[in-house]
């Protein structure tokens, strides 16, 4: 206990000073924390001992906890209107980022199961990221935003019948099994999203309390309720906790917000140390230059795709470059497909993988802080209040 005390202690003040010097520099904080977990990882200047259980666990939080705020900026009526609009996009985003995982899989000489893990890769941007991105940069009410964050839930809700049917191709499974499993994940997520448009009222009154523990202890339980649900049918966890966000009324998630921003900025910096800490440096070498290249390929097509989710809200050439830039990093999800083709024996996915999205979730952060210069110079439509 004490080496864990220890250890957690100085990890927090080194995220501390990593932060501060990220924020004085007008940057996020994300690539430093990514940076941090990959020299104390595997493989590092210092390997972790007995801290990490902790980091992990806390990272799976964080990632919760900020989709769950980032959907209370937002009505589920007004969302969900969003999503119906966005549709095209989310088809853009599949045609133009899949394809190029599994292309670049076929000219490596991998099986078919392994190509399609690897589309799933390359196609999937990080809502952890992107959700923390956004409230660093301080444009979570930028008109752009929305069509931002309908890419990543028409994505995250794509993972529900993606990742059932992955595990199935990469276990040799049925085309029965496969369509079972698919066909629990849509119920889930269908029925989490019905509930949202009609129970919110009612969840609103039930966190309204007046002591901010109340406050702290029903929501987070919610929302630890609801991910675990959508979690055991192989839907997302992190779509379950971001509708529960769309599901309080807006009065209530004001006071909701104040109560977890702290816990939230405290979690996501662990998920994002822990993101590093399963990257051993050395085993990214010879894989390097296909991930630059695959790394370079797909920021453009991500970019293409998030100019396009923009287009449809009418915003203008800076905005489309800062919807384009903020959907390029890759992250959680990513990795969980990778670990699901290791496991059925596609060892070669493993390290791609890891030097893949350790590039564009260093990269990615960077390119969407100074997105909008290049762009157009004319003037931006300003950001909703």
């Amino acid at each position: 206990m004490d080496a864990f005390l220890l250890e957690l202690g100085v990890i927090l003040l080194l995220l501390a000073a990593l932060a501060n010097v990220a924020g004085r520099l007008g940057l996020s904080a994300i690539p430093a924390f990514l940076l941090a977990g990959l020299l104390l990882g595997e493989g590092g200047i210092h390997d972790l001992g007995a801290s990490t259980s902790f980091i992990e666990v806390a990272g799976e939080l964080g990632v919760l906890l900020l989709l769950l705020l980032l959907g209370m900026e937002f009505s589920a009526a007004e969302f969900a209107a969003s999503l119906r609009r966005h549709t095209p996009s989310g088809l853009v985003d599949l045609v133009l980022n899949a394809p190029v995982g599994f292309a670049t899989g076929l000219l490596l000489g991998y099986d078919w199961q392994a190509c399609l893990a690897l589309a799933g890769i390359t196609w999937i941007s990080s809502s952890g990221i992107v959700a923390r991105l956004l409230s660093d940069l301080k444009r979570t009410g930028f008109r752009e935003t929305p069509s931002i964050l309908s890419v990543l839930v028409l994505e995250d809700i794509a993972m529900a019948v993606f990742l059932p049917l992955l595990v199935v191709v990469l276990s040799g499974g049925t085309a029965l099994v496969a369509t079972g499993n698919v066909v629990a994940a849509v119920a889930v997520v269908a029925a989490v999203l019905l509930a949202a448009r009609l129970f919110g009222h009612h969840l609103g009154r039930m966190i309204g309390h007046g002591d901010d523990e109340q406050v702290l202890l029903r929501v987070v339980g919610v929302m630890l309720l609801v991910s675990g649900l959508t979690y055991l049918v192989d839907a997302s966890a992190a779509v379950g906790a971001f509708l529960v966000g769309l599901a309080i009324p807006q009065d209530a998630a004001r006071r909701a917000r104040g109560v977890l921003k702290p816990l939230r900025d405290l979690f996501a910096a662990l998920f994002f140390l822990s993101f590093g800490l399963h990257t051993a440096p050395g085993e990214l070498g010879p894989y390097l230059l296909v991930a630059l290249l695959l790394a370079a390929v797909t920021a453009v097509t991500k970019v293409g795709t998030g100019m396009f989710a923009a287009s449809r809200d009418g915003v203008g050439s800076r905005g489309r470059a800062r919807a384009g830039a903020a959907l390029i990093a890759r992250g959680e999800f990513s990795i969980v497909i990778a670990e699901l083709a290791v496991s059925a024996g596609y060892t070669e996915i493993g390290p791609l993988a890891a030097a893949y999205v350790v590039i564009l979730g260093i990269s990615g952060p960077l390119l969407a802080k100074y997105a909008d210069r290049l762009a157009a110079t004319r003037p931006d439509p300003a950001p909703t209040p």
